[in-house]
């Protein structure tokens, strides 16, 4: 036998196919060759930025000895959990089901069948930080997998009866309760209990360790602009501002990490995930439109000039991530000692260390990570300039180190939320640069995921690879329909009819309404998942309420308008138990609810058409579903404007809520004062 690894094109995958570790793809070959040789399953999965994974690989995966105890005993499986989220999913649920944290590297024991019956995350090569050592690890559960047959067999069965639970949703604390109707005083119910878990001294929700939860923000914002309440926006804000100026964000470069090790949001693992980013431009985008904050614009234009420099591969598409490790070290290539700093800025060190928290001890570990928390807001303007020359050049000296790697695979469902956020914000902001980068991103999914028509999750190397998931479908559906409402085009709206239609052939759960994680063509899980919850990324049915209630608002088939509602009443049983993670839904519960129909009937290449749309995007809207017409193409019958034409040869807009419109507006002011009458709250609402 020998590591199978160097076929792959994972750029994790191939980081370990010179270990002396056997590894094998998952796959049934490898499932096979476990029955057939009697040996248990050691499943390793984790990705290529991650700061654990690359510390147990080198402590254990290239020690020989551990290595040769491995093979001896185990048939050994590697996966990258960024290419096989649904492999990922299952095993990690498994986990959590056995009542361990969950975390990567995710290190599970499994049957030649591939049921789980024991895991956990990292272990150290001796014993220490309170876990025991791997090679007693592999030892015991070898033996008791040789000669405790049957508990291993419950073990098993047991943890599968839980995946099954958790995959119908019956996992809660009773039994299923029958579906209830969602409304505004559930949505702001929600809201509340989601404001009173904000950190109002540092933002963010709950303590350390602290992820952005970009979708809970969203929901706050969302309740803020039905009835405003200075409590839920000071809860934004002050969580956006945490980021902001914290060390989770890259104060050189643009973009942030993925999330903060502490409660202070000064110290992150540093690996930076496109997904993260592009939901953090969709909640700035937002924040930005709600109060018109600078830092906001500024951390956005910063954030999306990264992305458009480090992120994009070669034909358009947007790489996956950026490690958390160089030269062996985390955040070797973010951090910093004051005497560099001193070196390179001269007589204009002081004023940099004192709005960067730089002193000669650190603040982390004994280096420096940059941040501005305790000076969050802007300095005057000649400060802030000469704070931007300092950045500049501190930049061009940090570009002479080694770089972090760079896990260049193009996933679709990463794209998607990039395509969508750059195209929304490059709207807003007026960047041309940044809506043709959207562009080219679908297109290179268009060409380049979708071989023989379905769309694939996975691209690198002149290969697609692996079924598309759910959220694959679900954020690049809703990519297209971003592109559609904002651009028009007909191949944007067909393309996502087409997706849906593959979504309700092969993922809908007939038995109980939404959607499973994985297709029913997939051979090669045990368990399919399905779930409204959030995760890293916003949940793929709650995503769905959305562009379902999207397709039938632009199309007029009343058959989305079902399934939005169906899918989010399949959902509703888990309120009880899982509310405030599933704010994805319940933000796209809003916008089924009381969507505003924008309607400008003008040519897009006009400037009064244009001045039009510069109004809209200039507004907090969520909820505006946008209809741009030529003057001789009507709406879909029973669209609430059908039927209506220019006024005197002029462009002209209608905004509608529910079946009633306003009155017809021919002036951008005229129309702002429509949408702002409009989205005013309304009894009940």
């Amino acid at each position: 036998m020998a590591n199978e690894l160097g076929m792959e094109t994972s750029p994790y995958l191939l980081q370990h196919k010179d270990n002396p570790v056997h590894w094998r793809p998952w796959g049934d070959g490898a499932l096979a060759e476990a029955r057939s040789a009697g040996k248990p399953i050691l499943l390793s999965i984790g990705y290529a930025a991650c700061h654990w994974c690359h510390v147990m690989a080198h402590e254990s995966f290239e020690n020989p000895e551990i290595a040769t105890l491995m093979n001896e005993l185990f048939v050994n499986i590697k996966v990258d959990r960024e290419e096989r989220p649904d492999i990922d999913g299952v095993y990690m649920t498994a986990l959590n089901v056995m009542g361990e944290q969950g975390g990567w590297p995710l290190t599970m024991f499994l049957t030649p069948d591939g049921e789980p019956f024991w895991g956990g995350t990292y272990f150290p090569p001796e014993a220490r930080y309170g876990r025991p050592g791997f090679p007693d690890i592999l030892r015991r559960v070898a033996e008791v997998y040789h000669t405790q047959p049957d508990s291993v067999r419950q073990n098993a069965d047991s943890v599968l009866e839980s995946l099954k639970k958790a995959a119908t949703g019956t996992d809660g604390d009773g039994p299923t309760s029958q579906p209830i109707q969602i409304n505004f005083e559930i949505l702001d119910r929600v809201a509340q209990l989601l404001c009173e878990q904000v950190d109002m001294v540092y933002g963010g929700l709950g303590q350390a360790p602290k992820f952005p939860q970009t979708y809970a923000l969203e929901m706050l914002s969302r309740a803020w602009l039905r009835r405003p309440d200075g409590a839920l926006l000071g809860a934004v804000d002050k969580s956006l501002t945490g980021m902001c100026q914290g060390g989770i964000y890259d104060h050189l470069r643009g973009g942030f990490a993925r999330y903060s090790t502490d409660a202070e949001w000064l110290a992150p693992h540093f690996e930076k995930m496109l997904y993260d980013n592009a939901q953090l431009i969709d909640i700035l985008t937002l924040a930005w439109q709600m109060g018109g904050n600078p830092l906001y614009a500024q951390r956005i234009a910063e954030t999306v000039a990264w992305t458009l420099d480090e992120m994009v591969v070669a034909g358009g598409g947007f790489a996956a991530t950026l490690d958390a490790d160089s030269e062996g070290e985390e955040g070797r290539f973010y951090v910093w000692q004051e005497d560099e700093i001193d070196a390179v800025l001269g007589a204009d060190a002081a004023a940099f260390k004192a709005a960067y928290d730089v002193t000669a001890t650190g603040n982390w570990e004994g280096k420096v990570i940059l941040n501005r928390s305790a000076q969050p807001e802007f300095s005057d303007p000649d400060t802030e300039t000469l704070l931007h020359e300092c950045q500049k050049n501190l930049l061009k000296q940090r570009d002479t180190r080694i770089r972090p790697g760079w896990d260049d695979k193009v996933l679709a469902d990463w794209n998607g939320l990039m395509i969508a956020a750059l195209a929304n914000a490059g709207e807003v902001f007026q960047k041309p640069d940044w809506v043709a980068a959207a562009v080219s991103a679908y297109d290179y999914v268009i060409t380049r995921l979708c071989p023989d028509g379905d769309l694939m999750h996975s691209y690198r190397l002149d290969q697609p690879k692996h079924r598309a998931l759910l959220d694959d479908y679900a954020n690049m559906i809703r990519a297209a329909l971003m592109l559609y409402e904002l651009y028009g085009g007909e191949d944007y709206l067909r393309q996502a009819m087409a997706w849906m239609a593959r979504v309700e052939e092969h993922f809908a759960d007939q038995e109980q309404g939404g959607y499973f994680f994985s297709s029913d063509q997939a051979t090669d899980v045990i368990a399919r998942m399905r779930h409204g919850h959030d995760n890293a990324v916003p949940s793929g049915n709650g995503v769905m309420v959305g562009n379902l209630t999207r397709l039938w608002l632009l199309t007029g088939d009343d058959t989305y308008r079902a399934r939005a509602d169906a899918l989010a009443r399949s959902f509703s049983v888990q309120l009880n138990s899982h509310g405030l993670a599933m704010t994805t839904l319940l933000n796209n519960v809003e916008v089924m609810l009381r969507p505003l129909q924008i309607v400008i009937i003008g040519d897009r290449e006009d400037d009064a058409t244009a001045a039009m749309l510069s109004k809209v995007h200039g507004l907090p809207l969520p909820n505006k579903v946008l209809s741009v017409l030529p003057p001789d193409q009507d709406l879909p019958a029973g669209h609430p404007a059908a039927g209506q034409k220019q006024i005197d040869g002029r462009v002209t807009a209608y905004a509608c809520v529910g079946q009633t419109c306003s009155l017809p507006q021919t002036t951008p002011e005229g129309l702002g004062e429509a949408l702002v009458m409009a989205t005013e709250p309304s009894p009940g609402a």
